[in-house]
């Protein structure tokens, strides 16, 4: 959960993401072309893909599939009808020289997602962001610059055409964001709903994910827009908040200035975390739009969609608010568990196998997390299962092992080992019949300590409990024992 912040109080800033997310589909969303990422180039295409006169696209059905499941995630009214248009695009990494995408009559309008942040005492703020759309359409290719020349840094380029056609979604967001702060809380939340679905791996860093933002800023109180800009190459949330916190503060210093702020499409430099200036930015007008005479529209009948509504899991949000409300957990621990759908899944099992809750959640966020991040392993890598889990939970719970013996078995646990095998001969002494005799031993063998201890010297209680400990292999039970060892010390 982010702390939420604020620009200079007498501005506003006015700030919406179009959001483009590539479907996980095998295919391409027109052909038959893989969509696997790393391919060498040009290697994944196809006649439809590279615009060759003649051929004619298919829509590929798990697109529209996955295009209505995030549409009905994001709470937002399917279309009943659709269709595709033409956009023309003249660039070198598009073929066809147009891009197929939807312009007026989308898929999915009129949605929204929740975001959650803290305010400056702590106190949690939950907020509505609209959804103006989402719909379908494919990506283009990649262009490469290479060489050296001394003023554009680049002397050719090359045209990879892996990407043309690969599926995508685009889910434009309504302009109730202020804050970098809140962009990237959208962005991230936006992302964990697409991958609870399994429609996207949302990875940024292999282009899955990309956000350009848009975003003005107005004086506190008018109801006009200011002059939007538009920002684009972040390739992360991290970058996506400090590009908006650095434009909100470039544009307020331009009006206080008396400079005019124009329409144009600004990149985000990392390396001098600024933002510059790329193209004027062109309007829908530009584009040319016009329908697709060569796809069909779409109709997505009631059966079909109350079928793919049924198979829509428990989301991010949904599993976060029944994490603290019903099952006690804090927000921190309820925002780790729910990050990944697999973790979740993990944590859930477990407690139906009869884990503690907070015992398990501990668990998981701390000591397994700690071993993924080290082992760059996901949690359905690893050998402990959630029923194993939830077995060492109870076994220290009912006082069988130690909490202190489960962490140094975790290891072997981890790889696949059993609790049976792993904590054989190690159950804990609970008995203070047998205890006693031995910590009786341990004082009379230590006269100079308990003289000591006697004198004053009370924190050498935990010396005795130690000897006891490892007198037994650490299998003696330290609640009992630290009782039974003050007991006789005090004698």
């Amino acid at each position: 959960m982010t702390t939420a912040t604020t620009v200079k109080t007498e501005y506003e800033a006015i700030i919406g993401l179009e959001t483009h997310c590539q479907l996980s589909t095998n295919t391409k969303i027109f052909s038959n072309s893989s969509t696997a990422f790393g391919s060498e180039p040009n290697t994944n295409i196809d006649p439809v893909c590279m615009g060759l006169p003649g051929v004619l696209p298919v829509l590929n059905e798990k697109v529209l599939e996955y295009a209505v499941k995030a549409g009905l995630a994001l709470n937002c009214q399917i279309a009943k009808y659709s269709k595709f248009d033409r956009k023309q695009y003249f660039y070198p990494d598009l073929p066809k020289n147009y891009q197929i995408s939807q312009y007026d009559l989308p898929i999915a309008e009129h949605g929204w997602l929740e975001i959650e942040l803290v305010d400056a005492e702590g106190n949690p703020i939950r907020k509505r962001i609209g959804i103006t759309r989402l719909h379908m359409e494919e990506d283009a290719g990649k262009l490469v610059h290479a060489g050296s020349d001394r003023l554009s840094g680049s002397s050719y380029s090359l045209v990879d055409y892996n990407r043309a056609g690969i599926p995508l979604v685009e889910i434009v967001s309504e302009p109730d964001l202020r804050s970098g702060v809140e962009a990237a809380e959208y962005a991230e939340e936006l992302r964990r709903i697409v991958r609870y679905l399994g429609v996207s791996d949302g990875n940024m860093e292999q282009g899955s994910l990309r956000c350009d933002v848009n975003i003005s800023v107005r004086p506190v109180g008018r109801k006009e827009f200011g002059t939007k800009v538009e920002i684009k190459n972040m390739n992360s949330f991290s970058a996506i908040q400090r590009a908006i916190d650095y434009e909100i503060e470039r544009q307020i210093a331009a009006i206080e200035a008396g400079d005019r702020i124009i329409q144009e499409t600004r990149l985000w430099q990392e390396g001098a975390q600024c933002t510059s200036s790329m193209r004027v930015k062109e309007g829908s007008s530009d584009y040319r739009y016009f329908p697709e005479p060569d796809l069909a529209p779409i109709e997505v009948s009631n059966e079909q969609l109350e079928q793919w509504r049924s198979e829509l899991p428990e989301l991010p949000a949904q599993k976060r608010h029944h994490y603290e409300s019903e099952l006690g957990l804090s927000p921190y621990d309820a925002r780790v568990l729910t990050e990944d759908r697999s973790i979740a899944e993990y944590f859930e099992t477990a407690i139906a196998s009869g884990a503690n809750a907070k015992a398990a959640a501990n668990w998981i966020t701390q000591d397994i997390a700690a071993h993924l991040n080290k082992q760059k392993l996901t949690i359905t890598q690893i050998g402990l299962t959630p029923t194993n889990l939830a077995d060492i939970i109870t076994r220290i719970e009912t006082g069988k092992i130690s909490n202190a013996q489960a962490k140094q078995k975790l290891p072997d646990l981890l790889s696949g080992i059993s609790p049976e095998k792993a904590f054989a001969g190690l159950e804990l002494i609970t008995d203070p019949s047998v205890l006693e005799p031995i910590i009786d031993e341990v004082i009379a063998a230590n006269s100079k300590e308990l003289e000591k201890y006697r004198n004053g010297n009370t924190n050498l209680k935990g010396f005795f409990v130690g000897q006891v400990l490892k007198k037994t292999d650490k299998r003696a039970d330290p609640k009992l024992t630290n009782e039974l060892v003050e007991k006789k010390l005090n004698a």
